[in-house]
C-alpha cells in the first residue's frame, strides 16, 4: 500500500541519535539502544508511514522534496556526545531557510531538543524561535511526580487541545533529562498549544515539555527531550503512541494539501456524445411517471429523444470495449421501450449482461444507462446515464482474496445524470426496471462519494461539538484518498458478514417485512464485525484496521443518525444504539456543551457491544420469529428510549399477535426511537451541512 506520509529523519548533523543499528553500535558499542531511534522509525513504518534518512549532504530543497515530515533529533558536537560523526551540528543559513520554506509550504517538523540545550553547540534552538517557540537551558526535576524514583525522570501532564489531541490513547509519557520550553510569540499567540508540561512540583513548574506550534502553514513541534524516543526508552508508559501522535499530527498539514487537482479534464467534459446522451436523458426525466412509463400522448415527443439516447450510446460503445454486449442490449431495450409504446420499462436484457464484477481492475470504466431509482435519492424509475471508474488497486485485490467478497465493486463517478445529483451513493441492480427478478451478481459503491460526505460531515460534527481530534482522525478527515481507501476496505468487510455469523433470519432482510429496528441491527451487527476485523488487520500490517475504525465510530455516531427522513431510518438508529452504549459507559462525554472521548477505552467498550449484538443474535436461533422481534426491540429499548406512544414498548400483551404477524410489523411507529435531545440540538445546526452533500464526489 502507499505510505500515509513521508518522513525524513536527520542524521547528517551529528546527531546523537540514528536509525540505523550498525551506525549505533559504532556510536556507542556497550549500549546500542542508547543511541538508537530504529524502534522509533520501526513503529513508525508499522503505522503506514515511509520513513528515510538523510545521512549526509545539505538539507536543502531538493533533499526535503517529496517529504511531508522532517525530523531533527538532537545533535551535538563531539564534546559532549558520540554523535553519527556526520556533518557540523549546527544547521547552515541555507539550511535553516529551507527548512522554513518547507514548514510554510506546509511540511511538518519535528524538533527534539535537550537538557541544557545551549551547550551542545547545535542551533536547534534558534530554528524553534522561528515559529515561536523558546528552548530554555535548564534540567527539570521533579522528585515528586517521577519515574521510578528518578527526580530528572519526569513524568508529564498531558493535554489535548481544543481541536487536535495529540495524547490520545496516552496515559503517561516520561521525560528523562528534559529542558523546558515556552511560547516566544506574543502572549496567548493563536497556532501555540502546549501538550505537555511539568507538574507543579517540578522545577520549573508547569513549564513546556511538548508545544506545538501552527504559526505558518504547516506544523512545528517541539520536545523538550529527545531520549524518551530511544531504543531503551520508547517502551516505557506510553511514549510510543506518543512518538507516533507527534509524527502523525506534524504529516496532517501536507497530506490533507497534497490531493492532485491539476489532472486534465475528464474526457466527458468534451465528448459530444457524453453532452448529447446527458441532454436527451434529462429532457425525458419530466415525462416519464414514476414506474418509468411515459403517457402515450407524449410519446411523439419522447420518441426521438430515445434516437438520440440511442445514438449517443452507440457513439461511445468503442470507449467501452469489455461491454460491448451490454451497451448492443442497452440498445435493443431502449428501442423496444419505444416500440411498445413506453409502457412500464423492461431492462432486464441488458442488466443481465452488465457485469462490472467480471471487470474489477483499477481504472476500468463502465456506461451505465438504465431506468432506475436511486438509492436516498430520485425514488422514480427514471432513465439515467452514469460514467464509473472501477476503483481497484492491487492492494484491495489482496485484500479481497482473504475476505472473499466477489460481488463487491467499489466505483467513482465520473459522469452522471440528475438521479444521482443526490445523496446516493451506490448503484444496485434490484434498483434497474424489469420485468422479472434475475440473479444478481454485483453491488457497486461509489466509494469516491462516501467518502468526501464522511469528510465534510464528519469535521463539520468535530467542529460544532468542540471534539479535539487524534492525529489519524485529523489524518483521516483531511485526506480524501486516505478516506476513500477506508471507506472501500471498510464495505468489502462489511458486505461479506451480512451471510456469516449466527444468523437467525435471513441475512438479506430487504426483502423480507420486518419491523425496522432489525434492519438496524444488522447493518449494526456487521460494523461491529469489521471493527473487531480491524484489529486483526493491525497485527497483520494493515495500516487501514485503525482509520476503518475511527470511521465506522465517526460516521455511524454523526452522520446517519442526522441524515434523512425519520420515518424507519434504521442506520440512523444503528448509531443511536452505538452512541448511548458508549455514552452509559463514560467513553463519551457531552459536559459544557463539548464533547469529549476515552480514547484509551473505545476498543474495549465498541468489542462489548459486538458481543451484546452477537448474543442476541445467537439467542434468536431458539426463538420463533416475532420473539426475536420482541427481544430485539427490548435490547433497544435498553439503550434507547422508545417513543411514549409505542405499543410494541408495553409488550406482548399490546402486541396484535393472535393473526397474521403483518399487523404486528403495522404497529410499529414511523420513528419508534426518536433522536435524544443531543442529536436534535446537532441535527439542526448541521442540516445545511448535510444538504450541500447532495450530489458531492470526491
Amino acid at each position: 500500500m502507499r505510505p500515509l506520509a513521508r518522513v525524513l529523519i536527520d542524521e547528517s548533523h551529528r546527531q546523537a541519535w540514528t536509525t540505523r543499528p550498525e551506525v549505533a553500535a559504532l556510536m556507542n558499542p556497550v549500549n546500542p539502544a542508547d543511541a538508537s531511534y530504529a524502534v522509533a522509525a520501526d513503529a513508525a513504518r508499522a503505522a503506514g508511514l515511509d520513513v528515510q534518512v538523510h545521512a549526509r549532504g545539505p538539507l536543502d530543497d531538493d533533499a526535503l522534496a517529496g517529504f511531508d515530515v522532517l525530523v531533527l533529533p538532537h545533535a551535538a558536537d563531539d564534546a559532549w556526545e558520540h554523535t553519527t560523526g556526520e556533518g557540523s551540528p549546527r544547521l547552515a543559513i541555507d539550511e535553516l531557510d529551507a527548512i522554513e520554506r518547507f514548514v510554510h509550504s506546509g511540511g511538518g517538523l519535528l524538533i527534539l531538543a535537550e537538557t541544557e540545550q545551549a551547550k551542545y553547540g547545535n542551533n536547534l534552538g534558534d530554528l524553534a524561535l522561528q515559529f515561536g517557540i523558546a528552548i530554555d537551558n535548564v534540567t527539570v526535576q521533579d522528585p515528586g511526580h517521577c519515574f521510578n524514583d528518578v527526580p530528572t525522570w519526569v513524568l508529564a501532564d498531558l493535554q489535548s487541545g481544543p481541536r487536535h489531541d495529540l495524547v490520545a490513547r496516552v496515559g503517561d509519557a516520561c521525560f528523562y533529562r528534559a529542558g523546558a520550553l515556552r511560547a516566544a510569540a506574543a502572549d496567548g499567540a493563536l497556532g501555540l498549544e502546549t501538550v505537555a508540561r511539568t507538574s507543579a512540583s517540578a522545577d520549573p513548574a508547569g513549564a513546556g515539555l511538548i508545544l506545538t506550534s501552527t504559526l505558518s502553514s504547516g506544523r512545528v513541534v517541539v520536545a523538550a527531550d529527545s531520549d524518551l524516543f530511544g531504543d531503551d526508552s520508547i517502551g516505557d508508559l506510553d511514549n510510543r503512541q506518543l512518538w507516533l501522535n507527534l509524527v502523525t499530527w506534524a504529516a496532517g498539514s501536507r497530506t490533507a494539501t497534497s490531493q492532485d487537482s491539476s489532472l486534465p479534464a475528464h474526457w466527458t467534459a468534451t465528448d459530444p456524445s457524453w453532452t448529447s446522451l446527458v441532454a436527451a436523458v434529462e429532457a425525458l426525466r419530466p415525462l416519464q411517471e414514476k414506474d418509468g412509463a411515459i403517457d402515450p400522448t407524449e410519446a411523439d415527443s419522447a420518441a426521438p429523444l430515445v434516437d438520440k439516447v440511442c445514438e449517443a450510446v452507440e457513439a461511445l460503445a468503442p470507449r467501452f470495449p469489455h461491454q460491448a454486449d451490454h451497451l448492443a442490449a442497452t440498445v435493443r431495450d431502449l428501442r423496444a421501450w419505444a416500440a411498445g409504446g413506453f409502457t412500464v420499462p423492461d431492462f432486464v436484457e441488458s442488466l443481465e449482461l452488465f457485469r462490472p464484477d467480471q471487470h474489477r481492475h483499477d481504472g476500468v470504466e463502465n456506461l451505465v444507462v438504465f431506468p432506475m431509482y436511486t438509492q436516498n435519492g430520485n425514488p422514480n424509475r427514471n432513465l439515467e446515464a452514469v460514467v464509473t471508474r472501477t476503483f481497484w488497486p492491487d492492494w484491495l485485490a489482496e485484500q479481497e482474496r482473504t475476505y472473499d467478497n466477489a460481488a463487491f465493486v467499489p466505483i467513482e463517478f465520473v459522469g452522471f445524470t440528475s438521479g444521482y445529483d443526490t445523496h446516493s451513493a451506490v448503484l444496485f441492480p434490484e434498483t434497474v426496471a424489469t420485468s422479472r427478478v434475475i440473479d444478481f451478481h454485483w453491488g457497486g459503491i461509489f466509494c469516491d462519494r462516501e467518502a468526501a460526505r464522511f469528510r465534510k460531515v464528519a469535521r463539520a460534527a468535530s467542529d460544532t461539538l468542540r471534539l479535539s481530534l487524534p492525529p489519524d482522525v485529523d489524518l483521516l478527515l483531511g485526506s480524501q484518498q486516505l478516506a476513500q481507501e477506508t471507506f472501500v476496505l471498510w464495505d468489502l468487510i462489511h458486505d461479506r458478514t451480512h451471510s456469516r455469523g449466527d444468523l437467525p433470519f435471513d441475512p438479506f432482510m430487504i426483502k423480507q417485512r420486518m419491523p425496522y429496528w432489525m434492519y438496524a441491527l444488522e447493518e449494526l451487527r456487521c460494523d461491529l464485525s469489521t471493527y473487531r476485523e480491524t484489529l486483526a488487520l493491525d497485527a497483520s500490517g494493515v495500516y487501514l484496521g485503525r482509520f476503518i475504525r475511527h470511521a465506522i465510530v465517526f460516521d455511524r455516531l454523526f452522520r446517519f443518525p442526522i441524515t434523512g427522513a425519520r420515518v424507519r431510518n434504521y442506520d440512523g438508529l444503528g448509531g443511536q444504539i452505538m452512541f448511548a452504549w458508549l455514552h452509559r459507559r463514560g467513553v463519551l462525554r457531552w459536559t459544557d456543551n463539548t464533547l469529549s472521548v476515552d480514547w484509551a477505552s473505545l476498543d474495549g467498550a465498541m468489542l462489548e457491544l459486538t458481543e451484546a449484538v452477537e448474543e442476541l443474535y445467537h439467542g434468536g436461533i431458539d426463538r420463533s420469529r416475532i420473539a426475536q422481534w420482541m427481544a430485539a426491540h427490548a435490547f433497544v429499548s435498553g439503550l434507547v428510549e422508545p417513543h411514549p406512544a409505542s405499543v410494541w414498548a408495553k409488550g406482548a400483551d399490546a402486541l396484535p399477535l393472535d393473526g397474521d404477524i403483518k399487523v404486528a410489523v403495522d404497529a410499529v411507529l414511523p420513528d419508534e426511537f426518536p433522536l435524544n435531545v443531543f442529536y436534535e440540538a446537532l441535527k439542526r445546526k448541521l442540516t445545511p451541512t448535510i444538504d450541500a452533500t447532495a450530489g458531492i464526489a470526491a
